[in-house]
């Protein structure tokens, strides 16, 4: 929940002046070197990559206790655990990738600066805008990766019911978003304008914060886990004693 807090901190420059045009500009051009308030943007950003990589890792590494019995079974709760360790793997690949973005930052802003624009087209740039497109391509990997695997599983196995009831939806939007901001930013370094780059990857980073929310929200609904379920996953209710048929305490079918 406080990545999801920390990854839509973006949300200030409703209220903040930062000089840029949140339709047209990069999402990332909030935190370049050279903007008045870069410094907040990259601190919540490596906020929201830490927790994130942190929920992944001790998702992981709690899964992992009870695993030693089930090691070699197959079927459903081994297929389970191969479908929770994937997506918490994605999710651990996203928080660790935006906290490199964050130490990473562009150096200027490339759709309110012409000369920056220029020198991006010219190669003059320092090479954290490479490694800065890198790492946001692996964090949203890493996010579209997770989001996908763990909504499936949440569906096929009944995990989390917020995920499974809320995920598709969010997925199949933030798909949408994707296209737009993939296409937006091949028309941009084609010189064909922006088509709204800002707002896609607006939308596009709101709706991974949204289901992060969500996945919170799954996860705290869950007491524990059995041993041996996968990392993340709902407990698993005994039988109460009220739920029991009469007569089957002692072996004996009912009169």
């Amino acid at each position: 929940m406080l990545s999801a807090v920390a990854y839509t901190a973006w949300v200030l420059e409703v209220l903040l002046s930062t000089g840029l045009d949140p339709v047209q500009a990069y999402i990332s051009e909030l935190a370049a070197e050279d903007q008045p308030l870069g410094g907040l943007f990259r601190a919540t950003d490596l906020v929201a990559g830490i927790c994130v990589l942190a929920a992944a890792v001790t998702a992981l590494a709690t899964g992992q206790a009870g695993q030693t019995r089930q090691a070699g079974r197959s079927g459903p709760r081994a297929a389970g655990r191969r479908w929770a360790v994937a997506g918490w793997s994605a999710l651990g690949l996203f928080g660790a990738a935006t906290a490199a973005d964050s130490r990473l930052p562009l150096s200027c802003a490339p759709t309110s600066d012409e000369m920056c624009a220029a020198r991006e087209t010219a190669g003059l740039v320092p090479a954290t805008h490479t490694a800065h497109a890198v790492t946001s391509s692996l964090a949203m990997l890493g996010a579209l990766t997770g989001l996908a695997v763990l909504t499936v599983a949440a569906r096929r196995y009944g995990w989390w019911p917020p995920v499974g009831r809320i995920g598709p939806w969010l997925l199949g939007a933030e798909l949408l978003a994707t296209g737009w901001s993939l296409a937006a930013i091949a028309a941009f370094e084609a010189g064909r304008d922006t088509w709204a780059l800002g707002a896609g990857q607006r939308l596009q980073v709101l709706l991974v914060a949204l289901w992060l929310a969500v996945l919170a929200l799954g996860l705290a609904r869950a007491d524990g886990a059995p041993q041996g379920a996968p990392p993340g996953a709902p407990p698993q209710r005994e039988p109460r004693p009220a739920d029991r048929a009469p007569g089957r305490e002692s072996g004996r079918e009912p009169a």
